[in-house]
């Protein structure tokens, strides 16, 4: 169920996000965003790591979105705070995807080439639903040099976001031992 509860909060994120941007609306997608993030981590069997996620999530976002606007290979509908950078409402969807990390996309742990191929493939479809689907965000001819680039962006990000939250979590569940020569 927590699995469930996971997959279909961040969803509900992303949709949230796409849609009110795609209405010029940059807030309801960092609400959404935030209440998720929060939630997770309040139930969340793996804070430590989860927390860590997020902390390199959030500037592989801002580093992969901010140089695709930057670019101008793509333009963001809801762009503060600047159409140079990654806007604050896809910022927020890449800390609620470091909470499915350790939950929903467990599967990929150990994984390497599929949770590559998984990025590569999985990322740039989102982008193109969220465009055609809701106009948040818009690819400049020719469109194939953006979506390269997150292919590529997503290609590496995925496995080693997911080889992180394989090696943190463990850690997390590792209990803690007190050396007795320590204590003498």
């Amino acid at each position: 169920m927590k699995g469930f509860a996971n997959f279909a909060g961040y969803q509900l994120v992303w949709f949230c996000a796409v849609i009110a941007a795609g209405r010029g609306l940059a807030w309801p997608g960092v609400l959404a965003a935030a209440v998720f993030v929060l939630w997770q981590l309040a139930l969340s069997e793996h804070r430590g790591a989860d927390a860590r996620l997020l902390a390199v999530a959030l500037p592989a976002g801002a580093l992969i979105d901010g140089a695709l606007a930057a670019s101008g290979a793509a333009a963001y509908a809801a762009p503060w705070p600047s159409t140079a950078f990654a806007p604050v409402w896809i910022l927020g969807l890449w800390c609620a995807f470091a909470m499915t990390l350790t939950h929903t996309l467990r599967f990929l742990h150990g994984r390497v080439a599929l949770a590559a191929l998984f990025g590569a493939i999985g990322g740039p479809l989102a982008y193109l639903g969220a465009s055609r689907g809701w106009n948040a965000v818009e690819f400049v001819p020719p469109r194939w040099a953006a979506l390269a680039w997150l292919a590529l962006g997503w290609g590496v990000a995925m496995p080693v976001l997911a080889q992180l939250a394989q090696r943190w979590s463990r850690a997390d569940r590792m209990p803690l031992t007190v050396d007795a020569q320590v204590l003498r």
